[in-house]
């Protein structure tokens, strides 16, 4: 644990942070042109608001614990001209400055840690181990890009071969960005795109999950106590209503989109309509391969890691395991044997190892993928089964899952479930194995198990996908580009990848 969490423990239980939650989060509100806009019942320029109520929920009960309102179309309207007027006199500041917001970002939460992981842990469900990597990930996010946009000249020389001529190239900013964002990493992926985006010198709609916004909302509060200028930053709970009127507004320039391969392809379609600038982080089907001459016992800590981690709710989840033919009965018992010791219950809890899902849906989702597997015959290892947890029958918890020699046909080896459930399958030599790795419709990315460096080197090299670890759990560092080839999306996020995504190069040629 942290130096910055121990120091505050006492916040970090269920009816503590619900306090936090009801004092200093502001629910019923989006945060437009530097104001907090009350939207139940609230006549503003635009409309008036519906009654758009949404619940709340604590995934390890089920029950609900706020109600809120949504944003309709209005204030996204609302929300992009305010954005756009900032950008303005936003697009105009140095690096150094932006690098200011950026840093006081980053500094406000490291001051809230304790609040902003207790209030990840009771709307996403996930442990506080988990949540404490999650704020400390989105609060070096913020430091890496105010590094990267107070070092960015802000004009080079191109080298030609005409004499009597110069040429500067300059970085500017895309203009006004829509963010939106997914329930799976509160915090972490708004702060992958929102400070890229902040550091090119873009202002931003952000449309936090509807399912996680308890977290997310504490953001406008720091927004403003750093005094970041009005209209750089709003932000809007709302569901698809929102994402779809953020996405066709005439006054956005770029989208950026996690989630979903469904929801990427309306995204696109909707941005395709003005020819906005576009990244889209969708699915995932990854690959872990563990190699002949792997360690069992280290294997299946990488394999526990890369599935169950965050509940297997993670796009790069190494849920195809490939695993050596001569190795693979030894590995499927120390794998089993690790999987059912693991301790599953509510993320407050500190001896938790693994969370609920995070809502109702989702557990339907895993449920009828083990539906699924019975119907193909699969050969299940452990679990299969939405939860044996008597004391968190409520809750929305699935157990680890394993099936065993899946057909590479079967719907569980294609399709992206986002649940704790692996399935394998052997291979004879490493050609094979990174033909099955590679027969995935997605991209994302991959582990590699082996003793030896060299081969694993020449395997990952084979392997397509954007991001694969060796020998190691799935640590995703700021200075990382991230994103995938095939149906994982289009563009990168994270690194200096991540800067250029929201900026367009400018040249300028005059005479000497």
């Amino acid at each position: 644990m942290s130096a910055i969490l121990s120091n505050h423990t006492e916040l970090l239980t269920r009816e503590r942070i619900q306090q936090v939650m009801q004092e200093e989060v502001r629910l019923n509100a989006a945060f437009i042109d530097g104001e907090w806009i009350t939207l139940a019942g609230v006549t503003n320029n635009y409309e008036t608001a519906t009654n758009n109520a949404h619940n709340l929920y604590d995934p390890s009960t089920g029950e609900v614990i706020a109600q809120t309102q949504l944003c309709t179309a209005a204030q996204v309207d609302q929300a992009a001209i305010a954005a756009n007027k900032a950008f303005a006199t936003w697009s105009q500041t140095t690096g150094a400055e932006r690098a200011g917001y950026l840093n006081a970002i980053a500094d406000s939460m490291e001051a809230q840690f304790a609040k902003l992981v207790g209030l990840s842990v009771f709307n996403n469900g996930k442990p506080i181990a988990e949540a404490e990597i999650d704020v400390g990930d989105a609060i070096a996010c913020y430091r890496y890009y105010a590094e990267l946009a107070a070092a960015q000249p802000t004009q080079t020389v191109v080298a030609t071969d005409e004499p009597g001529i110069r040429l500067y190239k300059y970085l500017e900013p895309v203009g006004v960005c829509a963010l939106i964002v997914p329930w799976n990493f509160p915090m972490v992926t708004t702060a992958w795109k929102l400070a890229p985006a902040l550091a090119a010198g873009c202002t931003a709609l952000l449309k936090p999950s509807e399912v996680t916004l308890i977290p997310e909302l504490l953001l406008g509060n720091i927004l403003s106590d750093i005094n970041l200028p009005k209209g750089v930053v709003n932000i809007l709970p709302g569901a698809a209503e929102v994402g779809a009127a953020m996405t066709s507004h005439p006054l956005i320039d770029k989208v950026s989109f996690t989630g979903s391969n469904a929801v990427g392809e309306k995204v696109m379609a909707q941005a395709a309509t003005s020819a906005k600038d576009i990244s889209l982080e969708l699915g995932g089907k990854s690959a872990i391969i563990v190699r002949e001459d792997a360690d069992i016992d280290a294997a299946c800590e990488l394999i526990v890691g890369g599935i169950f981690t965050n509940a297997g709710q993670i796009c790069s989840a190494t849920s195809r395991l490939l695993v050596h033919q001569a190795i693979a009965q030894p590995l499927y018992q120390a794998l089993k044997a690790m999987t059912e010791q693991l301790v599953i219950g509510e993320g407050f809890a500190g001896e938790t190892q693994m969370g609920p899902l995070v809502s109702a849906a989702q557990l339907r989702q895993v449920q009828k993928y083990f539906a699924i597997a019975a119907e193909e015959q699969l050969n299940c290892l452990t679990g299969g089964i939405s939860s044996e947890l008597h004391a968190f029958k409520e809750g929305y918890f699935a157990v680890p899952t394993i099936y065993t020699d899946v057909p590479t046909d079967s719907r569980l080896w294609q399709e992206e479930i986002f649940g704790p459930v692996l399935v394998t399958a052997t291979f004879a030599d490493d050609t094979q194995a990174i033909q099955l790795a590679n027969a995935s419709d997605y991209a994302l990315a991959a582990t590699v198990v082996s003793a030896d460096e060299t081969q694993a080197l020449a395997v990952a090299s084979s392997v397509r996908a954007g991001h694969i670890w060796i020998n190691e759990q799935q640590i995703v560092l700021p200075q990382a580009g991230w994103g995938g080839f095939k149906q994982s999306g289009i563009g990168r996020e994270l690194g200096e990848d991540g800067l250029a995504a929201y900026q367009k190069s400018k040249h300028i040629l005059l005479p000497n």
